[in-house]
């Protein structure tokens, strides 16, 4: 049931966005930007449940609504890491240097709206998790949380994933250009010349030597774009890390607070158990107090009317 009403209210949110699409999107941008303000400020007063929500069905509404709609931005989240891949593949084939300053540009962009995308995601799943809720919409408000958060947790593992691993091409890609300039380079001066930002020696030695001075320089520019690039990975890198962590720490909450729910509830259902166990024998207690009352009663009345009986015996003999 929960189901079905979620997908009602995502095809009625998706036919809204359709009639207010603006021509720029329509017009066959396949990649539209959105900057770190659009993201920070998108979505946080109008779908917030708490802020748009009312008693009974208009709360559980907005509930859905703020659902469906995270679940579009992670969508976008998702879509985002796949054009920063591509961008990294890009850059990794670049050999025009203005392309390459284009590329830079646009991945810069694109990591900064994802990582402002990113925080905001992190601030509304933790905003459903507060609001909790009893009963039936409470059990589906829990649900459909922890859902999107595991969607989520999952879409953060993956940029890890694709970053670590154009990471990985970027310095596979320096060690080439390093042998290029000195074929006979030990793993130790590669090593040296990758961790090096200014190129090491091998550079420093290539360019004073005139018979390669072109291709040394050419491979000491790209090796610089390397580092600028492996740079920006571990940035995004840290942040992920960061966030990965805050994400595992609300669920570490979200774990306690349904212990200690699970304790409660265990707790009412012993105390229900006893309590009942109490009543029936409360039950048999007043149902053998009425059986030994009517005893007594046919016990007196038996005893009455054997009195009477004597009496009147010993009456009539006198008389």
């Amino acid at each position: 049931m929960a189901i079905d009403r979620l997908a009602a209210m995502r095809a009625q949110q998706q036919g809204r966005n359709a009639n207010t699409s603006s021509p720029t999107q329509a017009g066959g941008n396949p990649h539209p930007q959105r900057h770190d303000h659009s993201y920070e400020m998108s979505n946080i007063k109008d779908s917030n449940p708490q802020l748009s929500g009312g008693p009974g069905g208009d709360s559980m509404s907005a509930f859905y609504t703020e659902i469906s709609s995270i679940q579009d931005s992670l969508r976008t989240f998702n879509d985002n890491v796949q054009r920063i891949g591509d961008l990294h593949s890009r850059s990794l084939t670049n050999m025009d240097e203005g392309n390459t300053q284009r590329n830079v540009s646009q991945l810069d962009e694109l990591i900064g709206d994802t990582s402002a995308l990113s925080t905001t995601l992190k601030h509304r799943i933790k905003a459903l998790e507060m609001q909790g809720g009893t009963g039936r919409d409470g059990q589906i408000r829990k649900q459909q949380t922890a859902l999107v958060k595991s969607k989520f947790v999952e879409a953060i593992q993956n940029y890890q994933t694709v970053e670590q691993q154009y990471r990985t091409k970027y310095r596979q890609r320096m060690e080439r250009q390093i042998k290029i300039v000195k074929p006979d380079a030990t793993p130790e001066e590669i090593k040296a010349a990758v961790n090096d930002e200014q190129g090491g020696q091998i550079f420093s030695q290539a360019l004073i030597n005139s018979t390669r001075y072109n291709e040394s320089r050419v491979a000491y520019r790209e090796v610089q774009e390397r580092h600028e690039d492996i740079k920006r990975i571990e940035k995004t890198l840290g942040e992920l890390a960061q966030l990965f962590n805050d994400m595992s720490v609300l669920v570490e909450q979200q774990d306690d607070t349904i212990k200690v729910t699970e304790t409660q509830a265990a707790g009412v259902k012993k105390d229900t158990e006893l309590g009942l166990s109490h009543t029936k024998a409360a039950v048999r207690f007043a149902i053998s107090a009425r059986k030994k009352r009517w005893a007594c009663f046919i016990i007196t009345l038996i005893i009455l009317i054997i009195v009477g009986v004597v009496v009147g015996v010993l009456v009539s003999r006198q008389t």
